[in-house]
């Protein structure tokens, strides 16, 4: 049993992975300054500490100090392409300057390891070649996907001169149960929300921009690789597929509200035309492959859990 502590575990893709460790035997402590994360997220998990801090502060940094975890996984962040356009120096603050601090607190626990959630998206920018492996050029179209990739050069660093390992996880678009519609990015979020609620949908860009979707559980899973082995390194984490948002679009509606309009708008900044990862790496150095991979699949299960919490 290790102990480990994770940032933003109260969050969408925090609390499954917070739920995988558990399972694992783990003693897990959760770090969230419950912004966007909530309770709810971590009242079926039992054994799990709280503590309602920013990953800037002074006390979280302390507290890192304090535990002395055996990892840390970091899965706090601004995750909006857009916000990140619109308020780059929150993004860096929060992406940047939070990664540092947390880091901070373990530069004298030499042998602790980081399981860092990074962008397999945003970090490569517009794809050259589909899908994308870890050594395709790195120039991304937001200051989101460049805050990940700065964080993954602290990383690095943080090995070199702390004897502090990490993983770097580049995952694709995640979706899933429990992600937030008004606080975290996620087209498949903000589709179901708004049918659900009798509202149409819109769809920005001509719909025709590809994303390489990755459901929830299977990312958390990924993360319980990465402490199992401790494997130094950058891995994608995605399905390896294309879907167009205007295919979610429809499917989701399909699913929910048949007669349901689906508008278009123009595209938002940052955003990319094409999205794809090659996950070879993963599967074999971390054992891992996607266990949905037909993303149809991985939507019954997420509109399913939607049409729950609005009963």
């Amino acid at each position: 049993m290790a102990k480990v502590v994770v940032t933003g575990g109260a969050g969408f893709i925090g609390s499954h992975i917070v739920d995988k460790l558990l399972a694992r035997g783990h003693e897990v402590h959760v770090l969230d300054n419950l912004s966007s994360g909530s309770r709810d997220n971590l009242a079926q998990t039992k054994h799990v500490q709280l503590h309602v801090l920013d990953i800037r502060s002074s006390e979280a940094r302390a507290l890192i100090e304090r535990l002395s975890p055996d990892f840390v996984v970091h899965a706090a962040a601004q995750v909006s392409v857009r916000i990140s356009m619109e308020e780059p120096s929150l993004d860096t603050d929060l992406n940047v300057t939070g990664l540092v601090n947390i880091l901070s607190g373990l530069r004298e626990r030499k042998g602790s390891h980081v399981v860092f959630l990074s962008s397999g998206g945003a970090i490569y920018g517009e794809q050259v070649a589909f899908p994308a492996k870890e050594d395709h050029p790195i120039k991304p179209e937001s200051v989101y996907g460049l805050s990940k990739r700065v964080g993954e050069e602290y990383l690095e660093f943080w090995g070199r001169a702390w004897g502090v390992t990490s993983t770097s996880l580049r995952l694709s678009n995640v979706y899933g149960p429990r992600q937030n519609p008004h606080g975290e990015a996620g087209v498949v979020a903000i589709f179901c929300e708004r049918l659900l609620v009798g509202k149409s949908i819109t769809v920005n860009g001509t719909g025709k921009q590809t994303r390489d979707f990755v459901y929830v559980e299977d990312v958390a899973e990924a993360v319980g690789r990465a402490v199992d082995t401790r494997i130094v390194g950058e891995f994608n984490i995605g399905t390896s597929q294309e879907t167009t948002i205007t295919e979610v679009a429809e499917q989701v509606r399909d699913l929910i509200a048949p007669k349901a309009d689906v508008s278009y708008a123009p595209a938002k900044a940052g955003e990319q035309l094409r999205s794809c990862i090659d996950n070879s790496a993963a599967k074999a150095k971390l054992a891992w492959s996607p266990q949905v991979v037909r993303f149809s699949e991985g939507l019954e299960r997420t509109v399913a859990w939607y049409r729950t919490q609005k009963k």
